[in-house]
Parts: structure tokens; C-alpha cells; sequence
């Protein structure tokens, strides 16, 4: 998975987001602001196509209307306003429909400046998008890729907001626990991991391990060319990536992790390798 999946593009030109505090908006009226913002608000490289063909298969989405704009479009937000959300979710379809054996997991977590109809012209996008490629709501350990393939789903979303009740292809936030360390310390982070993967629900959810590092307000002070790539992320990758290396698969295991510019290290390859651990457990039981 990647984190705060479609930051690739933010728009400096564009009025700071509703994310932000009041104190941020006023200052990112000075143009300067917002290109500083802009260094520590991407976490990716890669649009949708290219982390879909490098392996990322979770996609972390934080949404926003932009106010004062008529209409109810939908635009993808960390701190700057990202692409339209309708043009993301075509571009994923467009992957699918080239590669019916793959599986996407969309993880809308974050909403701001959105009331019930904004919820509704979204949802009503995402049906149009993948239409009967989503997957309705079903018990976790039934959701096999063989059960996917068989009713020919690919898609599963996540709605971390009440509305999820009234459309039977969303899946509840509460079933993608997605535990925050909130730390700038990489030991403090692993730290952080291994906890959270002993305290994960053994049956009826799936599981994120964020392996990402924030920023704190003095880190960007510090820092404020540099960006969070050169700040935080280069330094401490290969330590979380060897951390990765170590863990299992399975029930109480890891099962989606998360990165910042997920192309930086062979992050991708890493996870996925991992399901060769369970490859090797059928076979010793067999």
C-alpha cells in the first residue's frame, strides 16, 4: 500500500485545503508558503498507473469539496488540493479492465468540507466507476482472491463515514484498522509496529502497518527546504524496509503495509515476497 496515495500532484496555486488550520490558510496566502507546504504535502512520486504497475494494491484517500466552488466535485487533499476524484478512480478502472486478476483496496479515510450530498455524489461516482467490479460486504475470511475471481469483483472500499449503512458495496472503516505512530523516530516507529501487530484482531478485519514517519511543526521548521523526502523518508527507509523484511504473513502477521514514495526502495517487491512464507506453510502441511 502506499500513504496518502495520490499526492504525486498537489496544487500550489490553489487555495490551502480545509485540512489545514486557520493559521496555515493565512499564511499560504503568500505564494512562497504554498511551495514549502507543497514539499512537505507529496508522499509520492508515482500517479495511480504507475504504483498499480509497481505492485501497490491499497490505496490510502483523504477527499474534500472545494468551498466556494459550485457543484459537488470532489478532489483529493493533504494540505493542497489534488487531482479530481473522478479522474483517479478512471484511471485505476482502466488498470483493472486491462488486468481482470487484480484486486484494489481503496481506503476512503479522511473527509472535509463535505455534507450528506457531497458523500452521495461521491459514492455515486466510485458505483460508476467500477460498477460491478466492487465487492459487496462480506465476512473478511471469506474474501479469497479465488472468490474474487469467481464473481469477477476486483474492488473493495472502504467509507469511514456513517453513509456506508445505505450502500451494500461499502465496507466499514472499522473493518481497515490503520493504527498512527506519529513519531519522527524510526525506532520509536518499529517500536510502534510490532505492538499494534500483537494487539490486531485475529478473525473479521484487515490490518494497515503504517511504516511512514510525520512530520512535527519544529521537523518542517527545521527543515523547510529540504521537504519530507530529503527530511525524514531517505534516511530512515532502508531500516523500515528491513524491519518488513522480517515479518510473517498470516493470521496475527502483517497484512497491508504502507510507505511514503513507495518507488525509493523495493518496497513493493519486499511485501509481496512475503506471501512466499505462506506458500512454504502449505506446502510443510501438505
Amino acid at each position: 500500500g502506499s500513504h496518502d496515495s495520490f499526492s504525486y500532484w498537489v496544487d500550489e496555486k490553489s487555495p490551502v485545503g480545509p485540512d489545514q488550520a486557520t493559521a496555515i490558510k493565512r499564511l499560504a496566502r503568500i505564494s512562497l508558503v504554498r511551495k514549502i507546504m507543497k514539499k512537505w504535502s507529496v508522499t509520492q512520486n508515482l500517479t495511480f498507473k504507475e504504483q498499480l504497475e509497481g505492485g501497490i494494491r491499497y490505496f490510502d484517500l483523504r477527499v474534500s469539496s472545494k468551498p466556494g466552488e459550485i457543484g459537488q466535485e470532489i478532489y483529493f487533499i493533504h494540505g493542497l488540493f489534488g487531482i479530481k476524484v473522478w479522474d483517479g478512480l478512471k484511471e485505476m478502472n482502466s488498470f483493472l479492465e486491462q488486468h481482470p486478476k487484480e484486486v484494489i483496496f481503496l481506503d476512503f479515510n479522511h473527509f472535509y468540507a463535505m455534507d450528506d450530498s457531497h458523500h452521495h455524489f461521491l459514492i455515486n461516482r466510485i458505483r460508476s466507476a467500477f460498477e460491478s467490479k466492487l465487492c459487496c460486504v462480506e465476512c473478511v475470511e471469506y474474501v479469497t482472491l479465488l472468490y474474487m475471481w469467481e464473481k469477477k469483483h476486483q474492488v473493495l472500499v472502504f467509507y469511514h463515514h456513517p453513509l456506508y449503512q445505505e450502500y451494500p458495496f461499502l465496507w466499514p472503516g472499522n473493518k481497515m484498522p490503520a493504527p498512527w505512530a506519529n513519531t519522527t523516530n524510526v525506532h520509536k516507529l518499529l517500536q510502534f509496529l510490532e505492538t499494534t501487530l500483537g494487539e490486531r484482531s485475529r478473525y473479521g478485519t484487515f490490518h494497515v502497518s503504517q511504516a511512514i514517519l510525520t512530520p512535527r511543526v519544529k521537523t518542517i521548521a527545521r527543515h523547510l527546504i529540504r521537504g519530507l523526502k530529503n527530511t525524514l523518508v531517505h534516511r530512515n527507509l532502508p531500516m523500515i524496509l528491513n524491519w518488513v523484511k522480517e515479518q510473517k504473513p498470516g493470521v496475527m502477521g502483517v497484512n497491508i503495509i504502507t510507505s511514503d514514495f513507495v518507488e525509493l526502495v523495493d518496497f513493493a517487491a519486499t511485501v509481496i515476497a512475503l506471501n512466499d512464507l505462506l506458500l512454504e506453510e502449505d506446502d510443510s502441511a501438505t
